[in-house]
């Protein structure tokens, strides 16, 4: 029988909370070994309600974990993961996995060299909808993203297209299996000094071109990628965790809905993390594919703000 992982949580906020829930529902997989954050007393809560220990350093999880999670703000993600991969743990990472792309390199190129595992926290590709769907959405010519959320009041150090973009970018990626050959970005900040809305056309080399729409002041919340393929199209709701494939038959469009198995998309995820580490396999969404999410996010973001200096 696998020994159960030793793992901790680092960064208690919002999605940390979340993934600490998570992990101590996953107790028959791994032992939860502690919780770590500057904020003291609100770590101190929930370490008491889920009885385990609390560290305010990650350096003294050292010795005691076999993984983290990494659940801190993006501007603290490249020094703790370098930290523990450099100790021979695996790691867990948030999306976006670093600020810039130098950085990214170096945790992938780390991770290999140290044989562990890096996986960054892409979540939409862990959603049973679009497990559902990547099957049949083979050579896309087109595809629409719309992602629109209430204002957060958290992840406020990254603008929109690190915060919400950024998983579509990481899903459009993997289903355009092409390089990208041009993008056209706008933005436009409401409520912080970043862009708080944007869009962007990305076209690839192999002819597929994807609308990407971003808002995280949006009075509603919508999540939907469309897929138009050469003789289909396919419509998908990560919220629902639904989806429907449209295809012409002669004259008419025969619409079916593709089954789902609705499940909670951060525990499979993390499921996925433990079963990669403990049977040493490729993360779906390993150090590459984020780095690759990173680099397309940044060229969207710095054409965005390019462009504000030149008007």
């Amino acid at each position: 029988m696998t020994n159960k992982l030793n793992v901790a949580v680092i960064g208690i906020g919002h999605l940390g909370s979340r993934h600490l829930k998570v992990y101590h529902e996953l107790s028959d997989k791994i032992n939860l070994i502690g919780v770590c954050d500057i904020k003291e007393k609100r770590t101190k809560k929930l370490a008491d309600r889920y009885k385990v220990k609390l560290f305010t350093d990650p350096k003294d999880l050292i010795g005691k974990v076999d993984a983290v999670n990494i659940c801190t703000p993006t501007t603290f993600h490249f020094d703790i993961a370098k930290y523990f991969l450099e100790n021979n743990v695996h790691t867990l990472v948030e999306k976006p996995i670093t600020t810039t792309v130098a950085q990214a390199d170096e945790l992938v190129k780390l991770a290999e060299e140290k044989k562990r595992i890096l996986q960054v926290g892409h979540i939409e590709r862990f959603n049973s909808a679009f497990e559902g769907i990547k099957h049949f959405a083979k050579n896309p010519k087109f595809i629409e993203c719309h992602r629109l959320n209430h204002f957060p009041n958290r992840s406020l150090d990254i603008g929109v297209v690190m915060d919400l973009m950024i998983h579509d970018i990481d899903i459009i990626l993997g289903l355009a299996s092409s390089k990208v050959s041009e993008v056209r970005s706008v933005g436009v900040k409401v409520l912080t000094p970043m862009e708080d809305i944007a869009n962007a056309r990305v076209t690839f080399e192999n002819g597929c071109v994807c609308n990407l729409t971003a808002s995280r002041v949006s009075d509603e919340v919508t999540r939907k990628i469309r897929i138009f393929l050469e003789d289909a199209y396919i419509s998908l709701d990560y919220v629902k965790q639904e989806a429907f494939i449209y295809k012409k038959h002669r004259k008419l469009i025969s619409k079916h809905s593709l089954p789902i198995e609705k499940e909670e998309p951060l525990k499979k995820e993390l499921e996925s993390f433990i079963d990669c580490v403990q049977n040493n396999t490729k993360p779906i969404v390993s150090g590459v594919e984020g780095r690759d999410a990173l680099m397309l996010a940044l060229e969207i973001t710095n054409q965005i703000w390019n462009n504000k200096k030149t008007t």
